[in-house]
């Protein structure tokens, strides 16, 4: 099964880090996001990938030869970002049959078991119910389950059932027809949307089931990243290793083998990147990236890049990569 995965975006809502890192490979309990959906969906039977890639895109194809060596990628480049439709075009040359299609703003607990279930079914749409349903595209469905309709952005309450950007389309030469037929329009809201090329689909008779995920982690804005770190760190995932006495733990952590902390109190939710060392600090919801020196700063809900050194800092911060900051003592 083939999974397209489009990586073009600029990350705007979680700069600084994304001037030197693509959105894709933040990091949540020490591991890049783009990791845990690859593993989701080469585990649900995905096992020929394309990427549609533009800002830092080696970044993403150097990353994929070390993590992922011999999965087969296909690397498309999207010069101009006109929306998701544009995107999905992009991979149409590419693709063969039935396809997964994940934009990696988020991490999603997803049975993928549905794709058997409703084999009759021309499509998948994975939703999530949410409150504030005026930031999403919000799916209507009939009876059955199968959508009727998906509104992007809603001022009015009509449904709370967000798409969240998962699907799987069996009837993908339909869905490119609607794909062009999208880009052939005026765009929809400064863009074109690939939830209207499934409109289109439905138009014609195509029968695309609703299905709801079990958890949906937003991972496109500092607060939220640092929301689905901690929900990792308590899930298990990251390493501690042992620490010396000098450090108290609360709660869920997870530090790199070879990071070093002494004298500090770490937690809840804090995790350490590669060669990183902290010392004589209070570390409390934070992301710290690799290589990065941290020392007496008491920080709370921050993002730290790789690199970085910090002495005396206390509060919030939110830095990118390679930056030193000093603080009063």
């Amino acid at each position: 099964m083939q999974a397209i995965i489009p990586l073009a975006g600029k990350g705007t809502r979680v700069r600084p880090h994304t001037h030197s890192r693509p959105k894709p490979l933040l990091r949540v309990a020490n591991r890049p996001v783009l990791s845990y959906v690859i593993e989701q969906l080469c585990a649900a039977g995905a096992d020929d990938f394309i990427f549609i890639t533009g800002h830092l895109a080696p970044r993403i194809q150097a990353w994929m030869t070390e993590e992922f060596p011999g999965l087969p990628v296909t690397y498309v480049e999207q010069v101009a970002q006109r929306g998701t439709a544009d995107a999905i075009a992009l991979a149409e040359p590419y693709v063969t049959g039935p396809v997964l299609i994940v934009f990696v703003d988020t991490l999603f607990d997803a049975d993928f078991s549905v794709l058997h279930r409703q084999a009759d079914a021309s499509g998948i749409i994975w939703a999530r119910e949410v409150e504030d349903y005026q930031r999403y595209g919000v799916i209507l469905t009939d009876e059955a389950g199968y959508m009727k309709q998906i509104i992007e952005k809603p001022e009015e309450p009509v449904s709370k059932l967000a798409n969240i950007g998962l699907y799987y389309v069996r009837d993908h030469e339909l869905m490119f027809e609607g794909v062009r037929h999208v880009l052939n329009q005026d765009p929809n809201l400064g863009e074109y949307f690939l939830t209207d090329a499934f409109q289109y689909m439905i138009d014609r008779g195509a029968r695309l089931y609703t299905a709801e995920v079990g958890g949906w982690f937003d991972c496109g804005k500092p607060e939220t990243l640092l929301e689905t770190n901690r929900v990792m760190l308590e899930r298990g995932h990251g390493d501690r290793p042992e620490l010396p006495d000098s450090v108290s733990i609360e709660g869920a952590t997870a530090i790199a083998p070879d990071a070093t902390v002494e004298a500090s109190s770490l937690g809840p939710n804090v995790s350490i990147a590669a060669g990183s060392r902290v010392r004589g600090s209070r570390l409390r919801d934070a992301i710290i990236g690799e290589g990065s020196v941290i020392e007496d700063c008491d920080l709370r809900d921050s993002l730290v890049g790789d690199r970085v050194v910090l002495r005396g800092v206390r509060g919030r911060v939110n830095v990118g990569d390679d930056a030193v900051i000093e603080g009063g003592r």
